[in-house]
């Protein structure tokens, strides 16, 4: 019930101005309630204690300020004075001040006609009308005899042919049990074929697997949830692809709990609206990556330093570090060979096994080539850990069970494309969009292509204006007016063009507005 209680503190991101009286609920508490009841609410974390009245709220006013003031709530671990990062919730000292006023002035509940509303729950989906549905294919019952479990599902992709993927949420039916999930994907027969003889060998659906899959994936982090984390949405032209063959593997890490209860989690998939150009790929970096061999004596406070150099640009997307109970503090930040630029992506100063997520970046983040990427994290297998799973400390290595440990850091990433870092993704409660902060003009796909192939081209306007796109060859002579002069609204477009009677070799086309702004790539025409 504790966590029920503490989890409508999700999100909280208003701006307060000093009070010259106590502030009251309708007037000041009620929107910062009733936002977060909406976050509680579509990420299946609402509980039978929505908060959605001033007597539901004034009850637990002492303890929504004791845990506020001292920082447990809301559980957002990471340093926001770090780096920044996609969905941030945590108070300012203005936000914890007026939860603390509120309650010390009694809990005042204001004028009723103050009060803002409740807002509309989202129901099925935080990103939209989802293009297809999976789900586990029955419902999992978990014994009350407080025991963790982890459990995957092999599921077929329910395409007919290859298909783009823009976005994909995670919903789990029952957050009392559901710690995380993770869905990992592949096309490899072996990996389909072990996966489906471990499921076989037992007589509920799915099969047991602690930390992993149990068989290799071609995409470990196909998707991925846990409470308040959110939906995984790809910007614009960038996703991922599935086909009829390939199989997800859905594991769902269930904790504890001293009654019985059942789970029937599904997950959204939403099909990209244009062609992807770049493919989301998936790095990790593992004991593989330390100089050190991965183990704690007991009683020791260990720092495991890994590194990864970066052969080619990238963008990154998302960070995710992962440990056990043991791990106290992470930091990963990319620096270039001549240790002159350094690129924090994350601290997280106080590690909490229970609160941990996939964090995206605002935009993406461009990190060149020649880069390195360090991961530090630091263990505490002493008995002044409260968390440590051993009383006495005990010798603790690699293994999937919580009472082992890990050291894992995964980065979905792409190629780097110029202008990357002016692509900004909102977060999933508001109008989930891409919002590019100047034009864009898109590589043209596909490419290289024979003469006389047709050839799509994109592009973004930040605000509606008039254009002309050209083509010239590689001497600056033109070549083909693909489209005069003439008005676009702002927003994506796209248009194809067939590259009539072209010789072979490197041709450019180019975007001019009627401010003069001029957006180039380039096209190579093969025999």
């Amino acid at each position: 019930m504790q966590r029920i209680i503490l989890l409508f503190i999700f999100s909280l991101r208003l701006a307060f101005t000093a009070f010259s009286q106590a502030p009251t609920f309708y007037a000041d508490v009620a929107p910062i309630i009733y936002q977060n009841c909406t976050e509680c609410h579509r990420t299946g974390e609402i509980g039978p204690m929505p908060f959605t009245t001033y007597e539901e709220v004034s009850e637990y006013s002492s303890f929504i300020s004791y845990v506020t003031s001292t920082k447990y709530m809301p559980p957002w671990t990471p340093d926001p004075e770090y780096s920044a990062l996609r969905g941030e919730r945590y108070l300012t000292e203005a936000e914890i001040q007026l939860l603390a006023d509120w309650h010390e002035a009694g809990a005042p509940e204001g004028d009723p006609a103050d009060s803002p509303g409740l807002p509309d729950f989202p129901e099925g989906s935080q990103v939209g009308v989802p293009d297809l549905v999976i789900s586990m294919p029955s419902a999992y019952a978990h014994g009350g005899d407080m025991e963790e479990q982890y459990q995957v599902y092999v599921l077929e992709t329910g395409v007919d042919d290859e298909t783009e993927i823009s976005a994909v949420e995670i919903r789990p039916a029952n957050g009392a049990i559901a710690h995380h999930a993770l869905i990992g994907y592949t096309e490899s027969a072996s990996s389909i074929s072990q996966a489906g003889a471990l499921d076989a060998e037992t007589p509920e659906e799915g099969y047991e697997s602690f930390g992993d899959y149990g068989v290799p994936v071609d995409d470990f982090l196909f998707g991925g949830w846990a409470p308040g984390v959110e939906p995984t949405v790809f910007p614009s032209t960038i996703g991922k692809k599935i086909s009829p063959n390939g199989r997800f593997l859905l594991q769902m890490h269930y904790g504890p709990t001293p009654v019985e209860e059942s789970d029937l989690t599904s997950f959204n998939l939403f099909f990209a609206d244009v062609p992807l150009q770049r493919e989301v790929e998936l790095e990790m970096m593992t004991p593989a990556n330390l100089s050190d061999l991965f183990f704690i004596q007991p009683n020791e406070i260990k720092t495991f330093h890994g590194t990864i150099d970066i052969e080619e640009d990238i963008s990154l997307l998302s960070v995710m570090p992962h440990c056990h109970l043991l791990g106290k503090a992470w930091e990963v930040y990319a620096v270039s060979s001549d240790y002159i630029d350094t690129i924090p992506l994350i601290s997280i100063p106080d590690w909490d096994f229970n609160w941990q997520g996939i964090y995206d970046f605002p935009s993406l983040k461009h990190i060149p080539a020649g880069y390195t990427i360090h991961a530090i994290c630091t263990y505490d297998n002493t008995a002044n850990n409260p968390d440590n799973p051993n009383d006495p400390p005990q010798l603790t290595e690699w293994g999937d069970l919580t009472g082992d440990e890990m050291y894992v850091l995964f980065f979905q990433f792409v190629e780097y494309m110029e202008g990357d870092e002016n692509i900004t993704l909102s977060t999933a409660d508001e109008d989930t969009r891409i919002v590019y902060q100047s034009d864009v003009l898109f590589p043209a796909w596909p490419n290289p292509l024979p003469a006389g192939k047709e050839v799509t081209v994109g592009w973004h306007l930040h605000e509606p204006t008039e254009m002309r796109l050209e083509l010239f060859d590689v001497r600056g002579r033109l070549v083909d007016i693909w489209l005069p002069m003439q008005s676009f609204p702002r927003g994506h477009h796209q248009q194809s063009f067939a590259l009539e009677a072209l010789h072979s070799g490197t041709y450019f086309y180019r975007l001019t507005t009627a401010g003069g702004l001029v957006r180039s790539h380039t096209i190579q025409v093969i025999d």
